[in-house]
């Protein structure tokens, strides 16, 4: 047996107006749009050459009348008989848009039509108890149509009494939605859902609405001053961005807008959905994590396509292949402006680095194929201030080695034994560089990067000068200071070693194993805690051609020498930035302990 659906309106109504739409708000959007299409339809039909309209005519009006409790949405569309009132309101959720893009096909986006289903008008009995509709087609010798209905199945539907062209929409406010009887709350829903749409909308007789939106210029026809003015209407509060995008896309799918690359300030809120989503120059919506790669999201801006899927409320993106191939060209545009900003104007791109290094460093480690394209582009700062990528490093120092170190490091007290033999460090400056460099060492052919004080490099130490010979017990000096300083330390899990140094100005050092560091680094990003029993291997390493280790060697005073090793270990925690607020405390009294002692001595 073979049956037909029944779709009863009084089970409808009910879930339009309570589950379809997330906001009220959205209303006056579904509203003003129809209104919008209404007008856009006149000027197809008088290019195809069915009706003499003048752009002066084509115009919404809004009228607040708070005494009655009445909200009028007003146009000077192509209006509706009575037939079609009949056809396109009465049969919920049948497109009079859809109808009509099939009659009248256009391939100019500025005829575009907004509506896709038919389900707008319902909307307004979100916020009203009754909706009227008194419309005059453009129709020769048409007669204006009223209808009306309180939301109930039943409706009435007689001779209107508008005497031109066009559709007066008046919503009966209820009780509870008083709040959209003020003229200052509907001003600013039209400024947030309808300030680009391409006719004039009055709002009491103000027009609200007089700029074009940027986006639809051609990228050679705007100038600096423009896309900053346009900047600052979206985000008045915000400090000037430092370079945008300019995105136009007409096949696979049809594109546009502006991304800018905002200041990073202190105040910066880096999961801040900010890019604002429109479609056919309607707001939609100001979260495009779907649309955006998550690196990119921290830009700014406004993108705006009829070709995006969205959900029947109009109000979110529904994930299809066309959503992951737009997602997939914003990236590539973004790339390309990086690439094309890095080679012409490297100047401006390195000046504008540390607000965009974490959005180059995210894309790369999320996406592959921003990978290929931003790789050329990825610099890093040396200690002398040059910039430079780790293949143009490489070349200069073949080896497959790249020595760095951190911001907070650059003042470290062993900096002087790699500098003094010509070796060149980079300076890694966000919590992400040890994933990033994780990345390259995969991409790239026999590469490792090394921290400073990640492990001793043999170019740091001088081999003529190591205390190789053995002694009766078959011990080099070497090794036997070594013990000497572990047999004084108390230090759990912590090796010490004695190295001949290349300077004798250092005397100690701390090593933090790369690979390990790196792991806890990783895990302290995603939050995590380290698995038991995988803590940082470290290594003291004393030099043995220092004058302070072996004139310590040689202390007769066991409790001072105690001291003074402790005194060494510590020095080199606080070299590192290791120290914490206890251990600092307890320093500054030792230190103040030994002084005693050698004036004492005195």
């Amino acid at each position: 047996m073979q049956g037909t659906l029944k779709i009863h309106t009084e089970n409808i109504l009910p879930i339009i107006k309570k589950w379809l739409y997330s906001d009220k708000d959205i209303f006056l959007r579904e509203l003003v749009s129809n209104a919008c299409d209404a007008l856009q339809k006149c000027r197809v039909l008088r290019e195809h050459g069915e009706a003499e309209i003048s752009d002066d005519s084509l115009k919404i009006d809004i009228q607040i009348d708070k005494d009655a409790k009445t909200l009028n949405i007003s146009d000077t569309g192509i209006g509706m008989t009575g037939e079609e009132v009949e056809k396109y309101i009465a049969q919920v959720a049948f497109s009079g848009a859809e109808e009509f893009i099939g009659k009248y096909k256009t391939q100019d986006e500025k005829d575009q039509i907004i509506g896709h289903f038919g389900l707008g008008f319902y909307s307004a009995y979100m916020v009203a108890e009754q909706v009227t509709i008194d419309t005059l087609s453009y129709a020769k010798e048409a007669k204006a149509a009223f209808w009306s209905c309180d939301g109930s199945p039943t409706y009435t539907l007689e001779e209107g009494t508008r005497a031109e062209r066009g559709t007066t929409i008046t919503l009966h406010i209820d009780k509870e939605n008083e709040e959209f009887l003020e003229e200052g709350r509907i001003r600013t829903l039209l400024l947030q859902y309808c300030a680009f749409l391409p006719f004039p909308i009055f709002l009491n007789g103000k027009q609200i609405n007089s700029k074009q939106p940027l986006w639809l210029k051609n990228a050679s026809e705007c100038t600096d001053e423009e896309y900053l003015e346009f900047y600052r209407a979206l985000y008045p509060l915000d400090p000037d961005p430092i370079f945008w995008i300019h995105l136009s896309v007409d096949y696979p799918f049809h594109l546009k807008g502006i991304l800018y690359f905002p200041k990073i300030t202190r105040r910066f809120e880096w999961n801040e959905n900010t890019i604002k989503l429109f479609c056919n120059r309607v707001f939609v919506s100001d979260s495009c994590k779907d649309l955006i790669p998550d690196y990119l999201m921290v830009l700014r801006g406004a993108i705006d396509s009829p070709d995006i899927p969205l959900n029947v409320s109009r109000s979110t993106l529904q994930m299809d292949r066309t959503v992951r191939q737009l997602s997939g060209h914003i990236s590539k545009k973004v790339a390309d402006r990086l690439s094309a900003l890095h080679t012409t104007e490297r100047e401006k791109f390195l000046k504008a680095w540390p607000d965009i290094e974490m959005i180059i460093k995210l894309g790369i480690l999320q996406d592959d194929k921003f990978y290929e394209r931003a790789k050329d582009f990825l610099v890093w700062k040396n200690l002398e201030g040059e910039w430079t990528t780790a293949a143009e490093y490489l070349e200069r120092h073949p080896g497959g080695k790249i020595f760095y170190t951190t911001e907070d490091q650059t003042g470290s007290h062993f900096l002087d034994l790699y500098r003094k033999k010509g070796i060149e460090i980079l300076v890694a400056s966000t919590l992400v560089d040890s994933p990033v460099m994780n990345l390259l060492e995969e991409k790239l052919d026999e590469v490792k990067f090394q921290r400073i004080d990640g492990a001793i490099d043999p170019s740091i130490l001088d081999p003529s000068r190591e205390k190789t010979l053995l002694d009766a017990d078959g011990k080099t000096e070497a090794s036997k200071i070594a013990d000497y300083i572990k047999s004084h330390l108390s230090v759990d899990a912590l090796t010490v070693e004695a190295k001949s140094l290349s300077s004798d100005a250092v005397p100690a050092l701390l090593i933090v194993d790369e690979e390990a560091r790196r792991l806890k680094e990783t895990f302290s990003l995603t939050q995590q805690s380290l698995p038991p029993g995988l803590a940082t291997k470290r290594t003291f390493v004393v030099n043995t051609n220092s004058p302070l280790v072996q004139s310590l060697y040689k202390q007769k005073d066991p409790a001072l020498a105690k001291e003074i090793v402790q005194h060494l270990y510590e020095l080199s925690l606080l070299g590192q930035r290791e120290l914490d607020a206890s251990g600092l405390s307890a320093f500054i009294a030792r230190s103040n302990r030994i002084l005693e002692s050698l004036v004492d001595k005195k």
